[in-house]
C-alpha cells in the first residue's frame, strides 16, 4: 500500500523550508555566487533534491530576497514622509546600506552586481520617483546644490557599496566613515558638466552585472 500523500507534502515543504533557510544563511554571508553544491551539502541533502526544487536560479533568489527588497523599498517610503528631506535622504541610504552590510547578497542584488535583474528593476522603480522628491525638496530648503539629481545619490551609493565590499572582512564599518565623506561631499560640490540623465542611473546599476 502506498503511503499516505499528506505526510510526503509535509515532508516535501519542510525540506523546501530547510533548503531555503540553508540558501538564504550562505548567501548572506558569501553572496549569490553560491553554488548548489553548497547549498546542498550545508542542508545536508543531495545536490539534485535543490535542482528539483529550485530548476530556475533566479526562482530561488526571488523567494529568498523579495521580501528584504521590499523592506527597502519601505525605507524609501518612510524617507519620503520625513518633514526634513536632508535627513530623509541620509537616514534612507544608511539604513539601506545597513541592510547591505548585513546582506552580501542583498547588496549585489540593489546595486546590480548579480542576480535577476528583474528584482532590482522593481526596486528601482518604486524608490527613484521618491528619491528624487526628497532631492528636489532639499534643493528648494537649501540642503543641497542646484543641479543634484537622483543619479548623483546612485553614485554615492555604487561608490561606498564598493568600500563596503571590500573593507567588510577587515573594517565592517568603513562603509559609515565613507558615506559621511561622500554625503558631505555632495552637499558643497561644485558640480561640473549637465545633469546625468535617468538612464545613467540604469547603466551604474547594472554595468557590474553578470
Amino acid at each position: 500500500m502506498p503511503p499516505p500523500a499528506r505526510p510526503l507534502r509535509r515532508d516535501a515543504e519542510r525540506n523546501r523550508r530547510l533548503l531555503l533557510a540553508t540558501a538564504a544563511d550562505l548567501m548572506a554571508h558569501h553572496g549569490l555566487d553560491v553554488s548548489y553544491e553548497d547549498i546542498a551539502h550545508a542542508a545536508g541533502t543531495g545536490t539534485g533534491t535543490v535542482y528539483r526544487r529550485f530548476p530556475d536560479r533566479d526562482d530561488l533568489v526571488d523567494a529568498l530576497f523579495s521580501e528584504h527588497v521590499e523592506a527597502v523599498c519601505a525605507m524609501a517610503e518612510d524617507a519620503a514622509r520625513d518633514e526634513d528631506a536632508w535627513r530623509g535622504l541620509t537616514g534612507f541610504l544608511e539604513r539601506q546600506l545597513e541592510r547591505e552590510a548585513a546582506n552580501r547578497a542583498l547588496g549585489q542584488i540593489l546595486r546590480g552586481q548579480r542576480g535577476p535583474r528583474a528584482i532590482a528593476h522593481r526596486a528601482h522603480e518604486r524608490m527613484t520617483p521618491l528619491v528624487t522628491d526628497l532631492i528636489a525638496r532639499a534643493v528648494r530648503d537649501g540642503q543641497l546644490p542646484a543641479g543634484v539629481v537622483p543619479a548623483d545619490l546612485v553614485a554615492v551609493h555604487v561608490m561606498v557599496g564598493g568600500v563596503l565590499d571590500a573593507s567588510a572582512t577587515t573594517a565592517p564599518d568603513l562603509w559609515r566613515r565613507a558615506l559621511a565623506i561622500a554625503l558631505a561631499g555632495l552637499q558643497h560640490a561644485d558640480l561640473p558638466g549637465p545633469a546625468p540623465g535617468g538612464d545613467v542611473v540604469e547603466h551604474l546599476y547594472s554595468h557590474h552585472h553578470q
